[in-house]
């Protein structure tokens, strides 16, 4: 009998409007969360995550998965008062492993997590969808950041067209341009404008080598207790995969995830294969890079994303746009095959449909858009396995 994968579901904690009812009904039995209450950088209690895991385990779920136990700038960036925040994150680790909570993911993004410009881009039919354009960026980088050197960075047509719509913007929609740009994760605080400002020169003194020897740096400082206690840590794709604002990326292809994976080549140092995040790169091969990493995904996110010819792309259905979604469940279901435990994945974002336009939810994370994608990544799961 063929094994199948883990069905899991994002959940933003008891002040999400998905309810854990809402996921049980989706169909997933895994949720995937994380302490967002508790600030970054400290230590996440042991009383808390017993509590959060009883709720979920109360309506028959399981912990699947933390996504994310956040990575404070000051590990990042290797501060000299990064120490305190590393034994806090070493603690988070085991207090987490104690409960049966092993898979974790994380991610090395230089102060802002995820980027889009818009978050209601509408769809043919109706729906709506998460965007992302260069245009609009560079109207936020030029005009409303003002960054330093930010002109070298844009092809003259994409900084005439960003000077065009940051004069003809309405003051409303420049204020939804910068909050979007500038959002981070669903109950936790926006970046401010010269905090981000002073990351940036932060980031420019360290550069692409630099944050790559600091997060060999961070996975060497927590690797001890990774491998005492069976914990995979599962890196999570830049997302757009390219350099914005001027800040470095350093897990957007084939190349950087194998330089991780091998520069500390330990089975704890995983990957959270994302296909959205990756596929949003133009010269990436989805099913390639999967091929190359696969041996060290612990977790994965299946999300669809259209590109156009300048590089601005849109979330698209979970089995419609570039990236090959059969080649990589089929490549997904084979390695799943050779694990002892389920590689758990998530139906990545979603577009905002039917009754949820009418309803206040996390930007692609809305229940019926990802109730459809996980559906349909179910079927396509067993239509290739046989079933």
């Amino acid at each position: 009998m063929a094994k199948k994968l883990e069905q899991t579901w994002r959940w933003y904690g008891p002040a999400d409007t998905v309810s854990l009812q809402d996921i049980k009904q989706a169909g997933a039995t895994g949720v995937v969360t994380a302490l967002h209450h508790i600030p970054h950088g400290a230590e996440w209690p042991l009383e808390d995550i017993r509590e959060r895991k009883a709720i979920i385990e109360a309506v028959g779920l399981t912990w699947s998965v933390v996504e994310s136990v956040p990575v404070h700038e000051a590990i990042k960036t290797r501060r000299s008062d990064a120490g305190p925040y590393i034994e806090n994150y070493r603690q988070s680790l085991r207090n987490l492993a104690a409960e049966g909570i092993k898979t974790i993911c994380y991610n090395f993004m230089p102060v802002l997590d995820w980027t889009r410009t818009q978050l209601d881009l509408e769809m043919r039919d109706g729906s709506k969808a998460l965007y992302f354009d260069w245009n609009d960026l560079a109207a936020f980088d030029l005009f409303i950041l003002k960054r330093e050197g930010a002109e070298q960075d844009y092809p003259g047509a994409i900084k005439d067209e960003a000077k065009r719509r940051f004069e003809q913007y309405t003051p409303a929609q420049l204020d939804a341009l910068s909050a979007n740009v500038l959002m981070g994760i669903p109950g936790e605080r926006s970046i401010e404008l010269e905090e981000l400002r002073e990351s940036i020169r932060e980031y420019a003194a360290i550069g692409f080598d630099g944050l790559r020897k600091n997060l060999i740096w961070f996975l060497s400082s927590i690797a001890d207790v990774c491998e005492e206690n069976g914990i995979q840590m599962t890196i999570h794709p830049d997302d757009p995969p390219y350099p914005i604002l001027g800040l470095p990326r350093i897990a957007s292809n084939k190349e950087d995830l194998l330089y991780i994976i091998r520069e500390l080549d330990k089975p704890f140092n995983g990957i959270c294969f994302c296909t959205g995040s990756l596929g949003a790169g133009a010269s990436n091969d989805i099913p390639a890079i999967f091929e190359a990493v696969k041996e060290r995904v612990y977790f994965v996110h299946l999300r669809n994303v259209k590109k156009d010819e300048q590089g601005n792309f849109f979330e698209a259905d979970h089995l419609d746009g570039d990236v090959n979604m059969y080649a990589v469940m089929k490549a997904l279901t084979a390695e799943n095959q050779l694990r002892n435990r389920a590689i758990p994945f998530r139906p990545d974002h979603g577009h905002q449909m039917l009754d949820d336009l009418q309803k206040t939810t996390a930007p692609g994370y809305s229940a019926i858009g990802r109730l459809r994608g996980l559906a349909e990544l179910r079927g396509l799961e067993l239509g290739i396995l046989g079933h």
